[in-house]
């Protein structure tokens, strides 16, 4: 039964929880029944047993009610009395009551005989308490000058504020029929300008990172995403000033507009204001609120604000501890933007309490091109002080009597020029800085580049830092001045603000503006470029008569107020910006705030004095600085002044290249090509010493002067486009340009050497130039992709039918007359080192250009090229024509050689070999021949590698062997001293050619000893001739076995028949 469940049985009787739950719960009905009970015991057949059942569950009930008794009895008992209590109590309150109702009845009874005297001490009373409240106000009053001073001496600008507010409202409000505080009230007046030259003092130190809590010592990040973010405290929802990315992320939290605007409503010390009504929303002080700044309860806009504060201003910056709480100071508190942005929305805020923005707007115009000017020029002091400090120290290393000028420019060498001179005691450097028309200071990479870039970057980070806090201040003045107008300078006041549409605004902040103080940051930094690349006002005149122009053209209007500043451009002035002072700050002119006045003429900022040296070829070091500071500009200004970052330094910088710097460098480095491939040492081969070729430049090798200057003048020109990526197309043109003249020079060089020579002609013919490509030795040849072809296509039978077909039709063109030949060895050298030399340019013209490549790939979807498009032929094209000459250099060279073999060994079918005695000596033309090959190789060795000279001499021996065995055919007789005579021929000059290290000795041997088989074989009888044809049939050819036979050789008698006999051996 649920009802019995809750039952309060102990746990030994938990049986009858058991045994009550067996009873029928008919038995608990509200309305319950007994006749059917009745009805049931008679009826049942054992009626006492039905009678026992329910005597068992009457005792259970009665155990079960038991136990219930037992355990309330005591709570019961105690009911009882509390109810005995409160029955006497409420008795004896009754007889209480009845007595003081008689009391009462008497005392109104006398009470109303003195109703109008009580009246008047009570109205008495009221006038007191309100004279004691004004008194105590007027003490507090009294102490407010004090405190502000005291405040301002510890630098609780805004705490200070907030006290000068707040009592000018008691004064003006509650307090303004009281004579006895005109001194008070003057004295605050002045307090209030002594306020605003501080904050304003403290605001110009930290918008310049000179103050206490300025980021001075941050760097700005190399990636152009990750600009440093600053917050601006959150304004009204009824602006309509866009934010800029920079001052959006408290505008969604805090939309609450931050009351300043002196609606402060004290409350009286009765509860009431003493204007006579509340305003709602007001900041409410309760009568323990004073004037000190701490309050035990406020209401902020109605909600209640608890009074122990201190947690809050535990998370408060240092200089907001005495400040009294409110919204600014709880979006300050939330706000996660860096220490020194709160500082300056703080200034900003304080600025705005005390209704100066216009005034504080005038100043910072006035006070920002001098500012800019004074840090650039300490920078570069303290820059050209670190410098003279190291150098003292280096200097003081070196050895005594050397200047610091001697001393840089000894350090200044190691640009892109090897520091050791030649092993023939010619230094490379003399040779390259006598075209090159900079000098190592101002080369891409020298210590002038590297000292402009440095110095702008530390400037330009410096600017971007400061401009950072610009961002800051300009949007919040031009919000605070747009949301408290009526408070600011009127309207009317005389301001120039021509450069800006929005001049409602500007008038409202006195001329200042992001617009603004970007133009004379970039005005002031052009004139630092101007200076570093000594360049005057003038230079920039074109431009700046063109913006100027487009600034007229443009009427101000009302419709781009709410869009983005497309008249506000960047005029190049190299003066002062010239602002009118707002009537509101004039005096402070006179007051002596401003140290500089606007019409200062401007002096130079030393930069010399940090830079080795200055002029236009800093143009390279300055680009790129620029170009980042203008990336990161860009990121930091808001919507509305996004055209600004369009047009500025960048700007003059990227005219100033393309109008004055790229033509000069044109100019000055087409006289250094034209100079340095016309010089009469140009092409002139040097006398070297070493006798070994060496491949490194560094190391001696003999790269001609001439295209040593052009491949040094390529590398520095390519310098300047890997500076200035955007202009890599134009300086990529006249790389272009100088090559070609340069190729056209080499080309004429090569021409004077080669001219009606009969080597030249014949490397032109088609079928020679065939073979030629064929022959193995061509692997020898670099291909026009700058490899050596060290494996060949051709199959051995058409390589060494190749051979045997040029080597015959060479051999054709007997006689061959000396005067075809080029019997200068002077010209031959310089065609060796001429090949090299092109090989060489054409190397490194290829590596630049795939360099080349990549940073156009690199810059193509960042920057624009300033050319109208990508050059007609790309560098490598180039390099295939200086190789494609290098490789017609080695070939003349090795068909020179070949015509040369075969003019000294057609003096054979002159000779007669029938000496009767042994001659010592080789034949006449074989040592001229042989000392001709050695003499030439000595003197080409250190001008060419040995695979050259192995593809140059390398056809000496074919020719030789075939001319040899051909001369056989022309002679009559011959004898065994003639074969001797010819053997040791082919002796000296197997030795000859085996002397050259880069010749294979094995193959020489070979061809050679198959020329003395065959004269030995004239030594041997007919039959055994016949015999070792049988064995060697394939030998030698037919004709040449047949020549054998035809010529007469004394003691040996041929058969009539020997020629069908030898016919038909070879026949089979």
């Amino acid at each position: 039964m649920g009802i019995f469940d809750e039952l309060p049985l102990p746990p030994e009787k938990e049986y009858l929880r058991e045994e009550i739950s067996r009873i029928d719960e008919s038995w608990a009905a509200a309305r319950f029944d007994s006749l059917p009970h009745v009805v049931h015991i008679l009826t049942s057949k054992d009626r006492e047993s039905a009678a026992q059942v329910l005597k068992e569950q009457s005792d259970v009930i009665e155990d079960v009610v038991d136990e219930v008794v037992h355990s309330y009895h005591s709570g019961f008992n105690r009911a009882i009395q509390n109810y005995s209590q409160i029955l006497r109590l409420f008795s004896e309150s009754t007889e209480s009551i009845a007595v003081l109702k008689v009391d009462l009845a008497e005392a109104k009874k006398h009470l109303s005989a003195r109703n109008k005297q009580l009246h008047q001490l009570w109205y008495r009373s009221v006038t007191l308490r309100h004279i004691i409240s004004l008194l105590d106000q007027i003490e507090g009053i009294a102490k407010v000058p004090a405190r502000i001073e005291k405040l301002i001496s510890e630098k609780q600008f805004y705490a200070a504020v907030q006290l000068h507010v707040q009592s000018m409202l008691f004064l003006e409000r509650g307090l303004q029929n009281v004579g006895a505080l005109q001194d008070v009230r003057s004295e605050l007046t002045k307090l209030r300008g002594v306020l605003f030259y501080k904050i304003l003092e403290d605001l110009h130190a930290h918008l310049y990172n000179k103050g206490e809590y300025s980021a001075a010592g941050s760097t700005m990040l190399e990636n152009d995403d990750e600009v440093p973010t600053t917050t601006s405290v959150a304004l009204g929802t009824h602006n309509s000033q866009p934010l800029s990315r920079r001052t959006r992320s408290l505008k969604g939290d805090n939309q609450a507009t931050l009351q300043i605007d002196g609606s402060y409503r004290p409350r009286s010390a009765d509860g009431g204001s003493f204007d006579g009504h509340d305003d709602e929303g007001a900041l409410d002080l309760n009568g323990e609120a004073t004037l000190d700044g701490n309050l035990g309860t406020m209401r902020i806009n109605g909600s209640d604000v608890p009074k122990d504060v201190n947690a809050a201003l535990r998370q408060m910056p240092t200089w907001l501890s005495n400040s009294t709480p409110d919204e600014f100071l709880e979006t300050i508190r939330k706000s996660d933007a860096p220490l020194h942005v709160k500082y300056l929305q703080t200034m900003v805020e304080c600025l705005c309490m005390l209704g100066k923005v216009a005034a504080a707007g005038a100043m910072i115009c006035q006070r920002l091109r001098p500012t800019i000017h004074e840090i650039i020029t300490s920078k570069i002091k303290a820059h050209a002080e670190l410098l003279s400090s190291s150098r003292s120290r280096i200097v003081q290393g070196s050895r005594a009597g050397t200047g610091d000028l001697h001393f840089i420019k000894g350090q200044l060498e190691s640009y892109q020029l090897p520091k050791q001179k030649r092993k023939n005691g010619i230094s490379i450097a003399g040779t390259l800085l006598a075209v090159s028309p900079v000098s190592p200071l101002m080369a891409p990479g020298g210590k002038a580049q590297v000292a402009a870039k440095e110095l702008l970057d530390s400037i330009l980070d410096a600017v971007v830092r400061i401009f950072e806090n610009h961002v800051a201040v300009g949007e919040l003045l031009e919000a605070k001045a747009c949301q408290h107008a009526d408070m600011n300078t009127p309207k009317s006041m005389p301001v120039d603000v021509n450069w800006n549409p929005d001049s409602e605004t500007s008038q409202a902040t006195g001329g200042y503006s992001l617009g603004f103080s970007l133009t004379v940051l970039q005005s002031e930094c052009q004139q630092l470029i101007c200076e570093i690349l000594r360049a005057t006002p003038e230079a920039a005149s074109a431009d700046a008569a063109v913006q100027t122009a487009r600034l007229a053209s443009k009427v101000p209007s009302k419709d781009k107020r709410d869009g983005s500043e497309d008249g506000l451009t960047f005029a190049f002035r190299f003066t002062d910006a010239m602002i009118s002072i707002p009537n509101q700050g004039a005096d402070l002119v006179r007051q002596g705030w401003s140290r500089k006045g606007p019409n200062v003429l401007q002096e130079g900022y030393g930069s010399a004095a940090v830079l080795p040296e200055e002029g236009i070829y800093l143009a390279a070091s300055v680009y790129r600085p620029v170009l980042q500071f203008t990336d990161k500009i860009a990121s930091m200004l808001p919507t509305k002044y996004s055209q600004l970052g369009n047009d500025g330094l960048l700007a003059f910088v990227e005219n100033f290249v393309k109008d004055h710097f790229l033509p000069t460098m044109f100019v000055d480095y087409r006289k250094g090509v034209q100079q340095a491939i016309s010089s009469p040492a140009a092409f002139r081969p040097r006398a070297h010493v070493v006798t070994a070729y060496t491949p490194s430049i560094e190391k001696g090798r003999p790269v001609l002067q001439g295209l040593l200057a052009i491949d040094y003048l390529t590398k520095e020109v390519l310098g300047w486009a890997q500076a200035m990526p955007k202009f890599a197309n134009d300086l990529v043109k006249y790389v272009q340009t100088f090559l070609e003249r340069t190729y056209e020079r080499c080309r004429t060089s090569y021409m004077e050497a080669v001219l009606e020579k009969q080597s030249y002609m014949l490397i032109g013919r088609h079928d020679i130039e065939k073979l030629m490509r064929i022959d193995p030795s061509s692997a020898y040849l670099p291909n026009l992709l700058g490899h050596i072809n060290m494996e060949s296509n051709s199959s051995d039978a058409e390589t060494i039918e190749a051979e045997s077909e040029l080597s015959e039709l060479l051999l054709s063109l007997r006689p061959i007359k000396q005067e075809n030949l080029i019997h200068d060895d002077n010209k031959l050298i310089l065609l060796a080192s001429l090949s090299d030399s092109l090989e060489y340019v054409a190397d490194s013209i290829e590596r630049l250009g795939q360099t080349t490549q990549r940073a156009s790939n690199h810059v193509e979807g960042k920057y624009h090229s300033h050319s109208d498009g990508a050059p007609a032929r790309s560098l490598g094209s180039f390099a295939q024509d200086y190789r494609k000459l290098a490789i017609d250099c080695l070939k003349v060279l090795r068909v020179e050689m070949q015509l040369e073999t075969i003019f000294h060994m057609q003096e054979m079918t002159n000779t007669e070999y029938l000496d009767d005695q042994d001659a010592e000596e080789p034949d006449d033309f074989i040592i001229s021949l042989t000392s001709q090959i050695t003499r030439r190789d000595e003197e080409m060795a250190p001008f060419i590698s040995n695979s050259k000279r192995n593809y140059i001499y390398g056809g000496i021996c074919g020719v030789a062997a075939n001319a040899s065995i051909k001369a056989l055919a022309d002679m009559k007789s011959i004898n065994l001293f003639g074969v001797q005579q010819i053997c040791r021929n082919s002796i000296a000059l197997e030795q000859a050619l085996a002397a050259i290290p880069s010749i294979d000795s094995e193959a020489v041997q070979q061809r050679l000893d198959r020329v003395r088989t065959y004269y030995e074989l004239l030594n041997m009888p007919f039959e055994a001739l016949v015999a070792f044809i049988t064995e060697h049939v394939h030998l030698f050819t037919a004709i040449e076995y047949a020549n054998l036979l035809n010529v007469q050789v004394p003691g040996r008698e041929i058969p009539p028949d020997g020629q069908d006999r030898v016919s038909e051996i070879l026949s089979l």
